[in-house]
């Protein structure tokens, strides 16, 4: 698939999602999950084949049904902090570079977590932030709807036809895509459908962002 075409001229803008983008934190969200299942008596690689799939929410409606949906979500969450706290974090490799390489104010992240986990995870990774994070508090329907992606361009004054997503899940691939933009997808070993370009890896998709970003 080719790219959607940029305004010649225009400012380019680069707008990153987070969990197995710039942070490998697939360990860190299967332990969570894994401690949750534990504590409600089920069984953890079945609940965790929902999640991947599913928001929050909805995974607890499909393997909890009998159980407060609020109250699940706070124990998911405490989890989620602690994890963030003490556990180990790794940034992909080139992930440094490429975000100080980028334009100030031309870059931002777009997550279905929240602010001050994302923050709490750069922190301990030494990874640069942007002046914008759009997480799950920022916005009424998360990935895979266009609104996460659409609002993160509004902010910057961005037009989606200048913005390019970089994903590695099919619902962050679905929702850049449907908010107009170029998607290019990383770090998996197939292409995850509907991307314009594929890379194995951050490392090798790196100076090509950056080129985008340079116009």
């Amino acid at each position: 698939m080719t790219n959607r075409s940029a305004r010649p001229g225009s400012p380019r803008y680069v707008l990153f999602d987070v969990d197995g983008t710039l942070i490998d934190a697939v360990a860190n969200q299967r332990r969570v999950w894994e401690t949750w299942a534990a504590r409600y008596g089920l069984d953890s690689d079945a609940v965790y084949e929902v999640a991947l799939r599913t928001r929050p929410m909805e995974t607890f409606a499909a393997v909890a049904p009998g159980h407060d949906p609020q109250a699940c979500l706070t124990a998911l969450h405490a989890l989620e902090d602690e994890d963030v706290r003490t556990g180990d974090y790794t940034a992909f490799d080139g992930a440094s570079e490429l975000l100080s390489g980028l334009p100030a104010g031309r870059w931002a992240l777009v997550t279905s977590n929240y602010e001050h986990r994302v923050r709490g995870r750069f922190a301990r990774t030494g990874l640069p932030l942007p002046d914008l994070v759009v997480d799950a508090a920022a916005v009424d329907e998360g990935k895979p709807s266009p609104v996460p992606y659409l609002l993160a361009a509004q902010r910057l004054g961005a037009a989606p036809q200048d913005c390019l997503v970089i994903e590695d899940a099919p619902s962050g691939v679905e929702s850049g895509l449907r908010a107009g933009m170029t998607v290019w997808g990383i770090n998996t070993a197939d292409p995850v459908h509907g991307v314009h370009r594929h890379f194995a890896s951050l490392r090798e998709a790196a100076p090509h962002v950056l080129a985008f970003a340079a116009v």
